[in-house]
């Protein structure tokens, strides 16, 4: 008999899938034919088919389903007489779910509804479910997200006890008793128009020997949610807040994250503050990290503080005239900084971010390229460096720590980048065992300003690792730091909540922590970072899937458009094309009726078979938009007529 092989095995809504063995083997193909049922997710037991490859991959057969990933499926139910049916929101999922009468509950025809699965798929009958929730009418304003939140498994709401333990603590008093009192120095919050929770708060003042006093002050969030508290045990399982376009499902309650946790103007708060003195090549010469207490001078956001520093609007520069030396400081010292970094090798990829505005009902009516400016970098910078500062300082103390890891890529990426980079003019440069971030930030300065710079960035972006949590630190590859943790956001981030508990033990015990204590936040330190790194996993994916259906829907009504674009991707079943608005739609090889196209895999390049025309990365066309629908969240363009 063949020896068997166990994976996860990844679907594809097109029917086949791939099995994924181990971190450094290759996925195995698995044809419609040969998956056995299996639905994405499933872990499964597998036979390699003798002689048989599909492209570069092995090809292989499900021989039995050893345990079932998907347990709930969210979709839209349609109805008739005597029985319905579920078509899945996720795609991967193939084939409706049928729904017998009697388990259908009040669900009407065209609602989203929550389903558990009863039966899972045979070779010939579909899986069967019972609706266990009705969210609304598919159309009803707001049900599309919710449909996303319940998808992904998302707490929507705290349970009652957590509510009242959150209130309990609005009634604290504060007080500056063994804490360091700032609150005589000027200090201010900068962050966007529509920021609630507000959890780091800034100041810099310039020494007599030219040195700087940079402050950073965070929210002492773990003064409030203590450790294996009620409020402690739901920030575990949320692990992060989750920004979505109509909602954020926060970490913490409204009470701690927007109240008494939120560095409010001219309220007192409590803080832990990294306080740095800085030289004027941007060295870090001396540090130290305080309990405070704080009291927010104001706040002020981005837009106003570029404003001031590039002196363009005389009614902000008169309303905060007494403060102008200060950002002007904080301008200095961030370019500074910055200039630091840059040396060092950090890599500035430049790709915007989409901001999309949607109307009352939920509906997207804007979407273009996130507008930033300096004053974000103010911000960045000053982060940047105090985060840099705390992992430093306890990675030397050698204490249990979450650090924020990024590692640096792999040989093989980087070979398969330089084959990509080689159709520009561009090439990774160093020691294939070795590479440096500086081999990096060499092409991201090359193609600055170049037409070709914001798909560089992105392929530069996809051969680098996904940055996570770890107990141990290992660097971060992207910042070209060799110290690095998350200290900076402890109202969203468990991870840095975590690491303010472990300095406040610190810092109340003098520096002298006992090892037992060690030990159980080591062990708590591993567990933290790998929870913590799921979680933010989940909600990066459903920060997108939200943006992606709202894009679709953007361009539902836009067909027949034509618009600029730039090939950002190009694969064996078409080119992916992005607009100025940062829109990406598919060209599909159907759709290319001018000629027969043969895919190049080396440089990904399409080339007509007689024309000779080439398609490549990076290449601006023309575009018209031929169909767009935000149930699949796929957008599909044709290439417009010159």
């Amino acid at each position: 008999m063949k020896e068997l092989l166990q994976g996860i095995y990844n679907s594809n809504e097109r029917g086949f899938g791939f099995v994924k063995i181990g971190e450094n083997s290759s996925d195995i193909f698995i044809a419609k034919e040969n998956s056995n049922s299996a639905m994405d997710g499933d872990k499964v037991s597998l036979a390699l088919i003798e002689g048989k490859k599909r492209g570069d991959h092995l090809e292989g057969k499900i021989i039995k389903v050893l345990e079932r990933n998907i347990v709930q499926v969210v979709g839209t139910f349609k109805k008739s007489k005597n029985f319905g049916f579920i078509i899945p929101d996720d795609k991967k999922i193939v084939g409706d779910i049928f729904v017998s009468k009697s388990k259908w509950g009040k669900a009407k025809n065209n609602e989203k509804v929550v389903a558990e699965i009863t039966k899972y798929p045979e070779r010939n009958r579909k899986a069967e479910g019972q609706i266990i929730e009705v969210l609304g009418n598919k159309d009803e304003a707001g049900i599309d997200m919710l449909s996303i939140v319940k998808a992904f498994k998302l707490p929507n709401e705290f349970p009652q006890d957590v509510i009242d333990e959150a209130k309990g603590k609005l009634n604290e008093e504060i007080t500056p008793k063994g804490r360091l009192d700032l609150r005589n120095k000027e200090m201010f919050t900068i962050d966007g128009e529509d920021a609630k929770d507000l959890d780091d708060a800034v100041f810099v003042e310039k020494n007599e020997n030219g040195t700087y006093l940079l402050g950073v002050n965070i929210a002492d969030v773990s003064h409030y949610v203590k450790e294996g508290s009620k409020l402690d045990k739901e920030a575990i399982l949320r692990g992060t807040s989750v920004y979505m376009l109509d909602r954020v499902i926060p970490m913490l309650p409204k009470e701690l994250s927007n109240d008494i946790c939120s560095l409010n103007q001219g309220k007192d708060r409590y803080c832990l503050s990294c306080i740095m003195t800085i030289d004027k090549e941007g060295n870090v010469i001396d540090s130290d990290i305080k309990k405070s207490i704080i009291r927010v001078t104001e706040r002020m956001n981005y837009h106003d503080v570029f404003d001031i520093i590039e002196r363009r609007n005389d009614k902000t520069l008169k309303k905060y005239e007494k403060y102008i030396d200060h950002f002007d400081r904080m301008k200095e010292l961030a370019i500074i900084l910055k200039n630091k970094r840059n040396k060092d090798g950090y890599l500035s990829l430049d790709i915007p971010e989409s901001k999309i505005t949607l109307d009352k009902y939920g509906h997207p009516i804007d979407i273009r390229a996130y507008d930033t400016n300096f004053a974000n970098e103010i911000i960045e910078q000053f982060m940047l460096l105090a985060n840099e500062t705390v992992a430093e300082r306890f990675y030397w103390l050698e204490a249990p720590f979450i650090y924020r890891v990024h590692e640096k890529p792999e040989e093989e990426k980087i070979a398969d980048l330089n084959k990509y980079l080689y159709n520009f003019g561009y090439r990774i440069k160093g020691k294939k065992d070795d590479i440096k971030p500086k081999a990096f930030q060499a092409v991201l300065e090359d193609v600055k300003g170049k037409d070709e710079e914001k798909v560089v960035s992105n392929l530069l972006l996809r051969t680098l690792k996904v940055a996570r949590y770890e107990a141990e630190n290992k660097g971060h590859f992207g910042i070209a730091s060799k110290y690095y943790c998350h200290f900076t956001s402890p109202i969203r981030r468990y991870p840095d909540l975590f690491i303010h508990r472990i300095i406040s033990k610190y810092l109340e015990s003098d520096y002298n922590v006992d090892e037992e204590l060690k030990e159980k936040y080591n062990v708590q330190a591993i567990k933290y970072a790998e929870s913590s790194s799921e979680c933010e996993q989940v909600a990066t994916k459903a920060e997108r899937e939200s943006e992606d259906m709202k894009k679709a829907e953007f361009m539902e009504d836009k067909i027949g458009e034509v618009h600029n674009g730039i090939i950002s991707s190009v694969t064996n079943f078409g080119m992916f094309v992005e607009l100025e608005n940062t829109i990406e739609g598919l060209i599909r090889f159907d759709d290319l009726d001018d000629d027969y196209y043969i895919y190049n895999e080396n440089n990904k390049s399409l080339i007509g078979e007689h024309t000779g025309k080439i398609y490549k990365l990076g290449d601006k066309i023309k575009i018209e938009v031929l169909s767009a629908d935000k149930d699949t969240r796929r957008i599909d363009f044709k290439l417009a007529e010159d």
